[in-house]
């Protein structure tokens, strides 16, 4: 599924790997972040951290009538303050998706898969 957008001169259509491109870039630039991890992590090992190719599978992208709702899965550093890490990278997410590629995100959900220990 891609959010389309109608402009003035035609529609543009965007695919979720793009977003997840975008969102995952995002997450990742946010101190505290070690990585993003597979929404099936389950399944998939919690061991694996996603490389920049992998980062679709770290991110789900539906739309809605509200808009688009993102919905990001991380692994954060111990000691950060998690909630604060969060809060960053919805702001993040929201700023980004909206400067680079024009889509407005209603919800930015963020789900807290692991915590690593990170040595110096």
């Amino acid at each position: 599924m891609a959010v389309t957008i109608n402009t003035k001169n035609g529609y543009v259509e965007i695919d979720n790997d793009v977003i997840s491109t975008v969102v995952g870039a995002s997450t990742t630039e946010i101190f505290g972040v070690v990585g993003m991890t597979s929404q099936r992590a389950v399944k998939d090992s919690f061991k694996v951290i996603l490389r920049q190719e992998n980062y679709s599978k770290g991110v789900v992208v539906s739309n809605d009538e509200t808009g688009v709702i993102v919905d990001v899965y991380v692994v954060v550093s111990y000691g950060v303050k998690i909630n604060e890490v969060a809060k960053n990278i919805q702001e993040r997410v929201k700023f980004n998706l909206e400067n680079q590629l024009g889509i407005v995100a209603s919800t930015v959900n963020v789900f807290v898969q692991d915590v690593k220990v990170v040595s110096e």
